[in-house]
């Protein structure tokens, strides 16, 4: 019973708090401060995130929240901490956790997948521990989470751990508040987990693993096929890896011809940063990256004096580096010295394989032998990728490590929203409240395999996050699969609500995305470069500056249009591109001016390209900084032929001499464009820089210097159509965004212009600047345009 003098000095509050509080080991960290301040009370998991009622002193009570508040578990999140006092409260003898609470409403944050801790690689690697060598490791700091959540409240039977019942010892673990892996949902060992297969590429089992001594056996075994040259695909932790020797010419080499991947660098996992360090240039902020929690692949420079397999990453002077984030990566490099080639296991063009039978389905033809484990990957969740600009994080590709976090922005939802992405790079987002979930890498949507990747996600994100959206926003352009998906979306919800649809056009997106991460809600010009972008007048756009708000935009300038001749086909053969520039200067005489990269073109592939401007069949005009690249790059001599997106323009981009800065020590050196009014504004004339460029290939200036005055050029111009936007509008703050801003000299030396100019310029540092964040754009513009029809 109670002491009623106790009972009389004590307090009773209730907080609530979410965030990412679920599978970080919150309720463990919660239950040790409360009974170190000797307090009573409870704590536990619902929907929402974590309820806590805590009992006693009222100073020890107040000196629990700070320290909670302040200093709470290390991979957590707390993004509100709600207090309130209770006036006649159960009386509690002791500190407790309770069962997890299930609700109608869900709004608790599941965590991303976490990299292995340094206690449990500790034990990885530790002979005298029950659990040496065990790919499968984990405890409330690390481990899978997003790949394997069924539904929320984050608990053990609603994860695909539920099939592997815990033995004696892994259950006191579990059951113990102040064990490391109290309520590890994942917790497992040898005797009750999943295991690890080896199987050849004709389904057959070759070794199993299980006990330390079947695994060591195995991944020798692995260790030895690598040193073969095999391929080897691995399945990880959100999906499989095609992996092999990185430093194997031939194997890397048969991979690439295998994977049906021309050009496009691979991702290389290095052994730890020292292995790095051999091979890259590598800042203390690319290091810090590398070694973050979400471990996603960092692009970084290549040294001068070594490199991995020529193959690896062909006619680029970056490695999309990663260091080992999971037990199998450390067991692999634990045998297996040299750096490794981890690239999405999948086919070119299609989502990346995360169930066993899919693998052997899709990756036979590709992988030599077969790593595999049982616990089943829920959710596929490809590698984030990002660099270091300007000394902060630039997101390329953002999935594994950072999804499903939420992006807080200061907008409210008032009806729930789904956008469905573009086409390319596509990502999903679904919103409510103040927040907006931004799903993983989906891919490029051009067949049914990613589609039907598009669709599970959204179910799953339906689920989980409980938003059931009445506000569909997409694309415009009409042949998206990701339009045709929203258009075929039901026209009300499973209550009978009402759903409402929006086409959304392309650089609007583009630009709210990068106003929505920095707390824009204000009028802004927006500079949005891109590749494609179905316009609003028809044509295709992709150089546009604008003038934005989050429910309307108005178009203040654009590049010059030329004609796309044969449409797509133009974004695989940047000759095209360089024909069509040409030809609008020129004329059929283009052919006689002996530029060099016309010599590689059959006089058949002319002849179809040339009626094709002359008709303007199949041939859509467009504004696109992307194609200029392409046209630009393919008259320099970099290439007439792409087989990846935007292979031109990166090579381009790497003819520049970063390292001795070439153009920003003499930014005289450019090509000229030009500014020409029209009724609605400006466009940026660009036949003086094309003729400059054209007398310069003929005097065989270098590609190098070509390079340089190009983007010296372009970044000028960029900056002296910002200044007339501002002239029209009286407007200060300026927005980059499309996926040109993947080029850092440009990004750079442009911000650096217009800061130098008296403008406030906004990046992007949350979700890419390309398609991938298009997204988040779309939703913010939908429910905005909602907002403003009521």
């Amino acid at each position: 019973m109670v002491n009623e003098d106790i009972k009389e000095k004590s307090i009773t509050h209730q907080i609530r708090i979410t965030g990412i509080v679920q599978g970080v080991g919150f309720r463990p960290h919660v239950y040790k401060l409360a009974v170190s301040n000797r307090l009573s009370g409870f704590v536990l998991n619902d929907a929402t995130g974590v309820k806590i009622e805590i009992q006693g002193d009222k100073e020890r009570v107040l000196r629990f929240e700070r320290e909670l508040k302040h200093n709470p578990p290390l991979r957590s999140r707390i993004d509100s901490f709600d207090i309130k006092v209770k006036d006649s409260p159960e009386l509690y003898n002791y500190f407790s956790i309770k069962e997890s609470e299930s609700s109608e409403e869900k709004i608790a944050q599941i965590s991303p997948d976490l990299d292995i801790c340094d206690d449990c690689l500790g034990e990885l690697f530790n002979p005298n521990d029950r659990r040496y060598l065990y790919p499968f490791i984990n405890c409330t700091n690390c481990g899978p989470r997003f790949t394997i959540v069924k539904d929320v409240p984050y608990d053990r039977p609603l994860t695909t751990m539920n099939i592997f019942k815990m033995c004696e010892i892994c259950q006191k673990e579990y059951d113990n508040p102040m064990n490391r892996r109290f309520h590890a949902q994942p917790n497992a060992c040898p005797v009750c987990g999943p295991k690890v297969y080896l199987c050849n590429n004709h389904g057959k089992e070759i070794l199993t693993g299980g006990t330390s001594g079947e695994n060591k056996i195995l991944f020798k075994k692995v260790s030895g096929l690598l040193k073969e040259g095999k391929i080897i695909a691995v399945k990880g932790i959100g999906g499989f890896h095609l992996a092999c020797d990185a430093l194997n010419e031939k194997a890397v080499s048969t991979l690439r011809k295998r994977k049906f991947r021309e050009d496009k660098p691979f991702a290389v996992m290095f052994p730890n940063i020292k292995s790095v360090g051999l091979f890259c240039e590598i800042s203390k902020q690319e290091k810090d990256l590398l070694e973050s929690v979400a471990h996603p692949i960092v692009l970084l420079r290549k040294r001068n004096n070594k490199d991995v397999a020529c193959s690896a990453a062909p006619n680029n002077h970056y490695i999309g580096a990663m260091v080992p984030y999971s037990p199998i990566h450390h067991l692999l490099f634990h045998f297996f010295s040299n750096p490794l080639i981890m690239t999405s296991g999948n086919v070119s063009d299609e989502p990346i394989v995360f169930n066993n039978s899919e693998a052997f389905r899709r990756l036979l033809k590709i992988a030599d032998f077969f790593l595999l484990h049982d616990r089943d990957i829920n959710i596929r969740c490809d590698d984030s990728v990002y660099r270091i600009q300007s000394g902060l994080e630039y997101p390329i590709r953002r999935s594994r490590g950072y999804v499903p976090n939420s992006i807080r922005i200061e907008w409210n939802f008032s009806e729930p929203v789904l956008a469905c992405g573009p086409e390319q790079k596509n990502t999903f987002a679904l919103a409510k409240g103040d927040r907006i979930y931004l799903s993983h890498h989906i891919g490029d949507l051009e067949n049914y395999e990613v589609l039907r990747s598009l669709e599970e996600g959204v179910v799953h994100f339906k689920k989980i996050f409980d938003i059931e959206p009445t506000i569909i926003a997409y694309d415009l352009h009409p042949d998206y699969l990701s339009t045709k998906y929203a258009q075929e979306y039901p026209d009300f919800t499973e209550s009978r609500k009402k759903v409402i649809k929006y086409g959304i056009q392309h650089h609007h997106a583009h630009a709210v995305s990068c106003m929505a991460e920095n707390g824009i809600n204000r009028p802004v010009i927006a500079v949005t470069l891109d590749g494609t972008g179905y316009g609003e007048d028809g044509t295709i756009w992709g150089g546009e500056v604008l003038l934005a708000e989050y429910h309307k935009f108005e178009r203040l300038g654009y590049f010059e249009t030329v004609q796309m001749p044969g449409g797509e086909a133009a974004i695989d053969n940047p000759w095209q591109m360089a024909v069509s520039y040409l030809y609008k200067i020129y004329g059929e005489n283009l052919f006689k001016i002996g530029l060099p990269f016309l010599n590689s073109i059959t006089q058949n592939e002319k002849d179809v390209v040339l009626g094709l401007l002359k008709t303007g069949f199949n041939s859509p005009m467009t504004s696109s900084c992307g194609r200029l690249f392409d046209g630009v790059a393919a008259i320099a001599g970099v290439r007439n032929r792409v087989n990846y997106e935007g292979q031109a323009a990166v090579e381009f981009e790497q003819y520049i001499s970063q390292k001795s800065d070439f153009g920003r020590d003499k930014p005289g050196i450019a090509y000229d464009f030009y500014l020409k009014s029209n009724n609605n504004g400006f466009f940026i004339e660009w036949k003086s820089m094309i003729k400059q460029l054209v007398e310069d290939v003929k005097n065989r200036v270098r590609i190098n210097d070509v390079s340089v005055k190009f983007h010296n050029g372009l970044a000028k111009i960029l900056c002296k159509a910002v200044k007339r936007a501002r002239e029209m509008t009286e407007i200060n703050d300026i927005v980059l965004s499309g996926g040109v801003f993947m080029n850092i000299y440009l990004l750079t030396l442009l911000h650096n212009l217009l800061e130098n100019s008296g403008f406030t310029v906004y990046t992007h540092r949350q979700v890419p600047a390309n398609d991938g964040g298009i997204a988040l754009g779309q939703a913010v513009i939908a429910s905005a345009r909602a907002g403003s029809e009521t």
